[in-house]
């Protein structure tokens, strides 16, 4: 099995063979840890990303199809995807985006609040989104706090649709409130 092509090694696997797992792993294990680790930056969550991936190929190597792309295509597949869910798990300790500074630019006394202190680009952005209309200027600051569209949508109680709605169109009116902004400042 050393030198078996990946469709003989895969049919093997199929089946059960020990010697297949062996040259499998062998094969395919320091590629699907060095792939994790670029994506993780730790080498024992990319080495247990590889297992669960060489347990999934294993699983699944019936369903394998080299006419589909090649088997080291179909191990890092496997690998990257786990690796991206690894990181969507990682987040760090839990906190409320309540609680961030910049939050208070999303209370609707904030447009009263604002003045211009100064010609500093922070001070241009907290003018810029006073000008954004509340809904719009929550989700902002909700998704500039790392929240992504479902997370604002369910804090929100909205539609998904909805969320990235107000996100896409408080960025447009911040830009143009931002612009404007300068412009008068600058000249």
């Amino acid at each position: 099995m050393v030198d078996a092509p990946d469709d003989v090694l895969m049919a093997g696997l199929a089946a059960g063979d020990d010697d297949a797992a062996r040259q499998f792993v062998r094969r395919f294990s320091s590629r699907s840890i060095g792939l994790a680790y670029q994506f993780v930056g730790d080498r024992a969550a990319a080495e247990d990303i590889a297992q669960e991936a060489m347990l999934r190929a294993w699983r699944h190597a019936a369903t394998f199809d080299a006419r589909r792309g090649s088997l080291t295509t179909w191990i890092l597949a496997i690998v990257r995807n786990l690796s991206i869910d690894a990181l969507r798990m990682r987040r760090p300790v839990p906190f409320d985006p309540a609680m961030l500074p910049i939050a208070r630019l999303a209370e609707p006394s904030a447009a009263a609040d604002v003045v211009h202190e100064g010609q500093d680009d922070a001070s241009h952005v907290r003018a810029a989104l006073a000008q954004v209309p509340i809904e719009q200027r929550r989700a902002l600051v909700l998704a500039y706090a790392g929240m992504s569209g479902v997370e604002i949508a369910a804090m929100e109680q909205i539609p998904l649709g909805t969320a990235k709605t107000r996100i896409r169109t408080g960025l447009r009116r911040l830009r143009e409130a931002y612009v404007d902004d300068t412009e008068v400042a600058g000249g």
